[in-house]
């Protein structure tokens, strides 16, 4: 069954002061190296929100690599405990996203998560976020940019180019897909930026999206749609 995925630990609504604290100190956990495990169950995460804000719907998506299959999926809802605050997201998202990978008859090898790892103003987002607390490899893959600057990559599948803060490297900008918008990767937690975007573009097919994230994505749509119709 591999690893027990944790209860959030924090208070449901912390301080702006104490959240930061809590991110400056975890952010000293994450580990931006690879240590070596196979990874083929990954599970795509994704969140969104109810009444007005008030309520957060999470979906796991167990993606099987090497049969390119779901293997599991589940939906989870939780109170959102602080409002929407730029960088803070991990606190408004994560009770229902490990909720959701609770879940999960099988712990994933890897956690695969819409949003970002290190490419973040305390180098703590999400990703990082649930990588620590629940001790596996996590890779942040976002829509768009939070911080950091970069070139275009080429138009290619599989063309990159470096996400920067000056000099420190924050992640890599990757085409999942020839001629289509790029991706934002970063390391969350226990994986190297070259694995990270590898896992990416393994899981990615004929979407920009990542499989496990997309389908993630389609089943907190469809929640958000019963939820309204079914109040």
């Amino acid at each position: 069954m591999g690893k027990t995925i944790p209860r959030w630990p924090h208070p449901s609504r912390p301080s702006y002061q104490a959240a930061v604290a809590i991110q400056q100190r975890l952010a000293g956990r994450v580990i931006a190296a690879t240590g070596g495990e196979r990874i083929r169950y990954v599970a795509g995460l994704d969140a969104a929100f109810l009444e007005e804000g008030s309520r957060c719907v999470a979906a796991a998506v167990l993606w099987d690599m090497r049969r390119g299959v779901v293997c599991e999926e589940t939906v989870a809802e939780r109170r959102a405990g602080m409002p929407y605050i730029p960088g803070l997201l991990s606190f408004r998202e994560g009770p229902a996203l490990l909720a959701a990978l609770r879940g999960l008859g099988r712990a994933p090898d890897a956690l695969l998560c819409d949003g970002h790892g290190i490419a973040h103003m305390r180098r703590f987002g999400v990703a990082c976020h649930l990588g620590v607390l629940c001790d596996l490899p996590a890779v942040g893959c976002a829509k768009s940019r939070l911080i950091g600057t970069h070139q275009m990559p080429g138009v290619a599948r599989g063309e990159w180019a470096p996400l920067r803060s000056g000099n420190e490297l924050l992640g890599c900008v990757v085409r999942t897909r020839d001629g289509i918008r790029p991706v934002y990767v970063s390391i969350g937690h226990r994986i190297s930026l070259a694995r990270a975007r590898w896992l990416v573009l393994r899981c990615s097919g004929r979407f920009r999206l990542p499989e496990p994230t997309r389908l993630a994505d389609i089943l907190v749509a469809a929640a958000k749609r019963e939820r309204r119709a079914h109040p």
